[in-house]
């Protein structure tokens, strides 16, 4: 369990490419369903492509939103 004020890793799988460099990902276990998320740093991962998995970092006060930290 993360502390306040951490962030959660989960995977992640896009499901679909946004404009601005955003992506819509699919948390693993559906339970949370899609949240949008944008790229940390690396500029190779804005070639995701629809079905790559990834993992996310979540802010525990926004879990609608999240930033892809590297590709899997």
């Amino acid at each position: 369990m993360p502390e306040a004020g951490e962030a959660l890793e989960v995977e992640a799988t896009v499901r679909e490419a946004l404009p601005n460099a955003l992506f819509r990902v699919e948390l693993k276990g559906g339970s949370k369903g899609a949240v949008v998320a944008h790229v940390a740093g690396d500029s190779s991962l804005l070639r995701l492509r629809p079905g790559d998995r990834v993992v996310v970092e979540l802010a525990p006060y926004d879990t609608g939103r999240g930033r892809i930290v590297r590709r899997q």
